[in-house]
């Protein structure tokens, strides 16, 4: 699955430790999703999205 979190953190000046903090997960947890090791669980994906204040779709892109 991609992603596009690593934009949405830049466009609001946003480290990957300061975005683990807000959800509650590790620096770890968010960097293995930026690289799309990861596929979060539906209700984190669903933080994630709510933390920028867009739609899952946004944020993330089921591949072929």
């Amino acid at each position: 699955m991609k992603n596009k979190i690593k934009v949405y953190r830049a466009m609001r000046d946003i480290t990957q430790e300061k975005l683990a903090d807000a959800l509650g997960i590790t620096r770890q947890t968010v960097i293995s999703i930026e690289k799309g090791k990861w596929d979060p669980s539906l209700p984190l994906a669903m933080k994630i999205a709510r933390f920028f204040g867009v739609t899952i779709e946004d944020i993330f892109e089921i591949g072929d």
